[in-house]
């Protein structure tokens, strides 16, 4: 099984990355239990401790809504709540697997979830269950990538594993479904994903990352087994690191 490089980590998976492969849209319950599947074997075979942020553009995408004339705070409130559905999807798939789960959410809805407090979601990392953050970060115009980069600060954990779709496997100098001379690279800095508009996450999200010196490892999810090779330093994906470690 090998070892984690890392004892505490944030998973961040996109919406997208739970649709159904012919609709580009809802839950493919098959995706998400293989993916709860890799979790769950992570949590029980490596003993590191796994907090997950997942996004919600399968179902409903704010910055969708709002370039079609909604209110942009309204439209992201719309897919803050479509992040809760796709982590309760994600805690029944973990459960039915045995292992332990609690969704938090950053807008109080307590009959569904509990509501985000730190404390409370070290307590259930410390005692062995996975943590699935929902919601964002309960405030429009921030994304969940930014919300997985704060998140991962306020529990302390020491990479962010940013799990790709789309049959792209790491971050390239062009997007290579456009540009068939784009470059795979195996690490680069944070301050160059921003100098060079490298496409990774948000630049709120990359700069927080920069600023707490926030490792990020970008990788396909949807290539089996891929969580685990991440976990143990296997070099898949890209290394995105402060320039002081690279």
């Amino acid at each position: 099984m090998g070892e984690s490089r890392y004892r505490r980590v944030v998973l961040k998976l996109s919406g997208e990355a739970f649709a159904d492969a012919t609709l580009n849209f809802g839950i493919d319950s098959a995706v998400v239990g293989r993916i709860a599947q890799e979790v769950a074997d992570a949590r029980a075979g490596l003993g590191v401790e796994i907090a997950v942020v997942v996004g919600g553009g399968n179902i409903f995408r704010g910055m969708s809504g709002a370039t079609r004339g909604m209110d942009r705070a309204r439209a992201d409130y719309m897919g803050m709540l479509a992040t809760v559905i796709n982590a309760l999807a994600l805690q029944d798939a973990l459960e039915a697997l045995g292992q332990p789960t609690r969704v938090q959410t950053a807008i109080h809805m307590s009959h569904v979830a509990e509501p985000y407090i730190p404390l409370r979601a070290l307590r259930h990392l410390d005692k062995g269950r996975v943590v699935v953050f929902a919601a964002g970060t309960g405030n429009p115009y921030f994304t969940t990538d930014t919300t997985a980069a704060l998140r991962a600060a306020e529990i302390g954990a020491e990479a962010i594993l940013k799990g790709t779709h789309s049959g792209v496997d790491g971050v390239y100098s062009a997007d290579p479904r456009l540009d068939p001379e784009a470059v795979k690279l195996a690490e680069v800095s944070h301050f160059e994903v921003l100098n060079r508009g490298l496409k990774v996450m948000d630049s709120t999200a990359i700069t927080f990352c920069m600023d707490n010196d926030l490792p990020i490892i970008v990788f396909d999810v949807t290539a089996p087994g891929n969580i685990h090779r991440a976990l143990v330093g296997d070099r898949i994906g890209t290394l995105v690191r402060s320039e002081e470690a690279s």
